[in-house]
Formats: structure tokens, sequence, C-alpha cells
């Protein structure tokens, strides 16, 4: 089966533009982190009065969503994270940046699953497991979007030297001829 350079050009060229805007998408949004307390506010300790009818002064609901640059809770009240790239005498090479949002993305997943386990095992070190089925903490798409974008961004070099390969095969053949 031959694989026409075009083909490997136009696939290269349209995993590479995805790629980018699924990054962008997932660097520009707030939800790699969920924290989801709903069930505990509705289900939980003071959500009920004495004679069981719903409490109309709960305290304002804990669930928040986090991204790259800032953490958001109820309501849309945003609070910005520090920025690691503002510093003005910084120079990085493009390879290296791409090296550290490797590292950075794979930090981060880390980070969170760890998270995630820590609080389990707080909650079960206070025998409090009812309330670990009530707060749901998990990956946001984000992140998923970011995961994504990076394995298209493999399959954008794949399809390259792919594409350098045949170019060199060609040159070998229109030589021997």
């Amino acid at each position: 089966m031959r694989v026409r350079l075009s083909v490997l050009a136009g696939a290269a060229a349209l995993s590479g533009v995805l790629s980018f805007a699924l990054l962008a998408a997932a660097i520009a949004t707030d939800f790699w982190y969920i924290i989801d307390t709903e069930r505990l506010e509705r289900n939980g300790p003071g959500a009920r009065d004495a004679r069981g009818a719903a409490n109309r002064s709960q305290p304002e609901p804990m669930s928040s969503h986090s991204g790259l640059w800032r953490t958001c809770w109820a309501k849309n009240r945003c609070a910005p994270l520090m920025n690691p790239f503002r510093q003005e005498n910084v120079t990085v090479s493009d390879s290296s940046r791409q090296l550290l949002t490797l590292v950075t993305l794979a930090g981060i997943s880390i980070y969170i699953a760890y998270s995630a386990a820590a609080f389990r095992a707080a909650l079960c070190l206070l025998e409090e497991r009812a309330l670990l089925d009530q707060v749901d903490i998990r990956f946001g798409w984000s992140l998923a979007l970011g995961w994504i974008s990076f394995f298209a961004e493999l399959l954008t070099g794949a399809a390259f030297l792919a594409a350098a390969r045949l170019l060199s095969l060609r040159r070998e053949q229109e030589r021997a001829i």
C-alpha cells in the first residue's frame, strides 16, 4: 500500500491544528480539577431543620473547580493563582518549554490523584465514610483536553517523520534511476 505525501502532509497539518486548538481550550478553561459537594449540601447535616423542612439558612456551597490560572467557587467567584511564566528575565527555549509543559501536565495529574487519595485516607481515619460518598473529587474535561492535545501532537510528529522518510526514499529511488 502506497501512502501519498499529500495525505501525510494533510494528516500532519490537521492533527497539528487539532492539537493546538485543544491545548488552547484546555489552558483557557477552569475545569482541570473539580470538587462537587452538592450531595453533601443537599443531604448532609444542616440541610434540614428540626421539623424536617429544608433549611434556607445554609452556608454557601463549597463546590469548586480549578484551572491552571484560577480557582472558582459558587456564584462564579474566582481567585487567580500564581503565573510561573510571568518573570521578565527568564529565557526558555521552545524545546525546554514543551518539556516543561509535559512535565507540568504529568505533575498536575499526579497531584490531583494524590489529593483525592489523601482526602479518602483522611476521611477513613476520621471514620466519616458517609462524607466520602457525598463529596465528588474528579478530573475535569480541561485536563482530558490537555491529554488529547498531547497525543494529537505525538500523531503530528509521527506524520511529519513518516513524510520525511517517504521523501528520502523517493530521492533514493530517483538517484538510482
